[in-house]
């Protein structure tokens, strides 16, 4: 049996745009109200105007520590507790690690990983406090098996799984469900590197999933009685054979 979500308060980055906006709204439809995070503060506004007054704009550069460090405060100082945080910005990097840069490296390492820890450090005090709380994280299916196509976002996810399942025990006594979702491809920004070639390809035999087959599964973990815990769902194409 599911349990509502009317009421609760959600915290979402990346939120102005693909998984990130998808969950937003269909966490806002199940009642909650949703803190928008996000860098790109035009978009906040313009969406939060759409989506209506539970759709809270919190504009957070994660890349900035500054920022960072500050996002949790900020968001206290607009709503009145948190009860779900969902850290889903992220960046992609495909290829061979030849092929990309120091700098594209050190990006991707703090946006995927240094800052869902500091994100998720930041709130457990807030949690553990009231005893109750959900955080759960967008990993991939490449936290999951050694995609040599791409070992660099590969190595970020493997990081971000071990984080996740680490935190998810630690934080069972404290009344805290920690979990991840691991999707497969998933039309999004996050593939404009991709060559067009197999953008096509891929599109063509069904093995990219939308951003809402995300968020459908976001809103099933956050639903569970507090007695059950989903740890991580891996949500792929039906026709995704890499694996």
């Amino acid at each position: 049996m599911s349990e509502s979500l009317d009421g609760k308060i959600a915290v979402i980055t990346g939120a102005a745009s693909g998984i990130g906006l998808a969950t937003a709204e269909r966490l806002l439809k199940g009642g909650a109200t949703v803190v928008m995070v996000d860098r790109n503060e035009a978009a906040l506004n313009e969406l939060t105007a759409k989506l209506g007054p539970k759709a809270v704009a919190q504009v957070t550069d994660l890349l900035d520590t500054d920022s960072c460090n500050a996002m949790i405060p900020e968001i206290l100082a607009k709503v009145d507790h948190i009860d779900i945080l969902y850290c889903n910005a992220g960046t992609y990097i495909g290829g061979d690690l030849t092929e990309t840069t120091p700098e594209a490296i050190d990006r991707m390492l703090n946006l995927n990983i240094n800052a869902v820890m500091k994100n998720v450090q930041a709130v457990v005090p807030h949690m553990s406090a009231r005893k109750t709380g959900d955080i759960v994280v967008t990993c991939s299916i490449a936290g999951h098996f050694p995609t040599y196509w791409e070992p660099v976002y590969s190595g970020s996810k493997w990081a971000i799984t071990s984080f996740v399942q680490g935190m998810r025990r630690q934080m069972i006594p404290h009344g805290v469900r920690v979990m991840q979702v691991s999707p497969g491809p998933v039309i999004s920004a996050l593939l404009a590197d991709w060559p067009e070639e197999n953008l096509r390809k891929a599109k063509e035999s069904g093995s990219l999933i939308d951003a809402d087959e995300v968020a459908d599964a976001v809103e099933y973990m956050l639903t569970r009685k507090r007695t059950v815990t989903i740890r991580d769902m891996l949500v792929l194409p039906t026709n995704f054979d890499r694996v």
